[in-house]
């Protein structure tokens, strides 16, 4: 915790730092709320402006669970401040947080519970994928609860008790913690947006075009405030966009973007483009193909073969549609498909390139190899 404080800061303060030595940025501390169009109140300051960029971000998304009000819990801010480790763990919520505070607590030594109401973690992504990550987990001891729907939460001795209903039969579980990762919902309901004229969705994220505008003109949204894609580098892919359009007139748009992303466990897994579900949905006749990290030279020299890579080809054009990565370094993996889905290539001009051997990057060229037709289920 005192590394991660440090690095933190660290980062912070350069940020800081540039924002008070830049001569035309005033930085103001405290709650803004729109009092008319581009017309802000900050404490008992007003101002007004030709150009408003709203960049507040989300937060932590507090479930409707019965009793929560009686117990103290945590969610991915607060997990990264404890002093001392909790002896169990009970996480609600199976997507990318969850799952990465769950191995994370598991390793450092606590005994980790996961509470998923779907019937697998990570829950938009590949089945074949993500069954291989649940086997890691299971492997380490964590607890999955999957199809659990959890309904109530009380106080008993020094934890919590957690109440689930699954396969249609009630369950609690119990532990020293809780966590919640159910999501993130946006930073706008103290923005009183209405005044601005701000469109937003029922969810309260704000309704953007393809260039970023709002509904209000001179008014744009940035990062995960209008929804979509909510990474840190789609965040600054849109600083990119507003500037080159706003300074420049470049006509920059989101509409064709390619959005890679990861989820940080071990081993990772790195995203881009559609999976195989997905691609179907959308009416692709496919090519499939395969290939397990237990098969990777590196992979297994590092000591950590587990793992498997999937990719999903147009059969009408071989053109490639999406990939997923889960490897030792999945994320870094996975660019080399990042840079080919945005170039439009096809998975056999990939797969005559030579990748230098023993690395994690020649799984993909296997992967590639084993592309083949099969038929949609």
């Amino acid at each position: 915790m005192a590394r991660k404080d440090a690095l933190v800061a660290s980062v912070r303060a350069g940020s800081e730092r540039n924002l008070a030595e830049n001569p035309n940025v005033e930085l103001l501390r405290g709650e803004a709320r729109f009092v008319g169009e581009r017309r802000v109140v900050v404490g008992d300051r007003e101002i007004s402006a030709e150009r408003v960029f709203i960049n507040t971000g989300a937060r932590n998304r507090i479930p409707a669970l019965e009793g929560l009000e009686g117990v103290a819990w945590l969610d991915s801010t607060s997990a990264l401040y404890l002093n001392e480790l909790p002896r169990s763990l009970l996480i609600v919520g199976g997507g990318y947080v969850g799952c990465e505070f769950a191995q994370m607590y598991a390793r450092f030594g606590t005994s980790v519970t996961l509470v998923q109401r779907y019937g697998q973690l990570l829950p938009q992504e590949d089945a074949e994928v993500v069954a291989e990550l649940q086997r890691v987990f299971q492997a380490e001891g964590i607890e999955l609860a999957l199809a659990a729907e959890a309904v109530r939460v009380r106080p008993v001795g020094d934890g919590v008790a957690l109440t689930v209903y699954r396969n249609g039969r009630k369950q609690e579980l119990r532990a020293e913690r809780l966590m919640l990762a159910a999501g993130r919902e946006p930073n706008t309901k103290e923005l009183n947006l209405a005044a601005a004229g701000v469109q937003t969705s029922r969810a309260g994220f704000i309704w953007v075009n393809e260039g970023l505008e709002a509904s209000t003109p001179g008014v744009w949204a940035l990062g995960d405030v209008r929804g979509g894609p909510m990474f840190t580098h789609t965040a600054r892919d849109d600083a990119r966009i507003v500037y080159e359009n706003v300074m420049k007139g470049a006509g920059l748009s989101t509409q064709d973007r390619v959005v890679p992303y990861a989820v940080f466990t071990d081993p990772q897994l790195g995203r881009v483009g559609m999976n195989e579900k997905q691609a179907r949905a959308a009416g692709y006749r496919l090519k499939v193909g395969r290939y397990e990290g237990r098969k990777v030279a590196k992979a297994r020299a590092l000591g950590e073969p587990a793992g498997l890579i999937k990719i999903v080809a147009d059969a009408d054009t071989d053109r490639l549609l999406g990939a997923s990565v889960l490897l030792a370094e999945g994320a870094e993996v996975v660019h080399e498909l990042v840079s080919a889905i945005a170039l439009g290539a096809r998975y056999t001009e990939l797969r005559s390139l030579i990748h230098i051997h023993p690395t994690l990057a020649e799984g993909l060229s296997s992967a590639l190899g084993g592309v083949h037709y099969e038929e949609g289920i």
